[in-house]
């Protein structure tokens, strides 16, 4: 579990879980809980996407992939292990006049679960060198990229007890984010390099995946990750100067090139 944890990485989804938790004027130490909660869910869902039975990936963070190192059946229980270590970390989290532990729970539950993140990754299973439309591909990302990235942000809110409306605008800045970020993704798995990533890359070609450079060539591809950050962006103006973090993670997500 500590193999994969603490490997490193962007850490993009607890930085968005406390980003979100300051953007609404709470303490980001009431968002701890579910930002470490967040990551281990990420992590769990990288050990199991590298699986053999999966995409079958030998590098990720820069190094040997989990199962690489330890053994297929012992990198399915770290797995295992770090979902189930994300429910004890999130239900640690302070009741506040909005929200209990058991919201935050069920938010991330349903993030995760069969309706998200495993939803995802069994359409994205499925649609294996077949020729899908852009609207599936947008369905398979916004559940198995995107709905992470927008409880993360959630999560973080909720944790401070945010109020409705700000939690919409919230919302709607994760779901532009997640597929800008999946976009993002699918360009430089052509474009950058291994020693860049940190992990293999060309694996979704090889594998006969549908992605965004397939669909749209690189230009179309990265014409829509610029749309849709500045959708984005767009959600949290209500929340005026509040949000600069957010926007700035935003834009960096953007010009990224690992």
């Amino acid at each position: 579990m500590r193999y994969s944890l603490l490997a490193g990485g962007k850490r993009l989804r607890p930085i968005l879980c406390l980003a979100a938790a300051r953007a609404v004027g709470g303490k980001e130490s009431d968002a701890l809980p579910s930002a470490c909660a967040v990551e281990c869910i990420h992590t769990y869902s990288l050990i199991h996407d590298d699986l053999p039975c999966m995409d079958d990936d030998h590098f990720r963070r820069g190094r040997p992939t989990n199962h690489r190192v330890y053994g297929e059946a012992v990198a399915v229980l770290a797995g295992d292990g770090l979902l189930t270590q994300a429910f004890a970390s999130v239900a640690r989290t302070k009741p506040n006049r909005r929200y209990s532990p058991a919201d935050l729970v069920t938010e991330l539950a349903h993030a995760s679960g069969s309706l998200g993140l495993i939803a995802g990754q069994v359409l994205d299973l499925d649609s294996e060198k077949k020729r899908i439309p852009l609207k599936k591909l947008v369905e398979i990302h916004r559940a198995k990229t995107g709905a992470l990235i927008t409880t993360s942000l959630r999560l973080g809110a909720m944790s401070v007890g945010v109020p409705p409306e700000k939690l919409r605008h919230l919302t709607r800045f994760g779901q532009s984010l997640g597929l800008a970020f999946q976009v993002i993704d699918d360009i430089l798995d052509i474009t950058s390099t291994k020693a860049k990533l940190g992990k293999s890359i060309g694996k979704d070609q090889s594998a006969g995946k549908a992605t965004y450079p397939r669909l749209l060539g690189l230009a179309g591809a990265k014409k829509e990750a610029g749309r849709l950050t500045a959708s984005a962006r767009a959600s949290l103006r209500p929340l005026g100067s509040a949000a600069a973090p957010l926007l700035a993670i935003a834009d960096t997500l953007l010009g990224r090139d690992h």
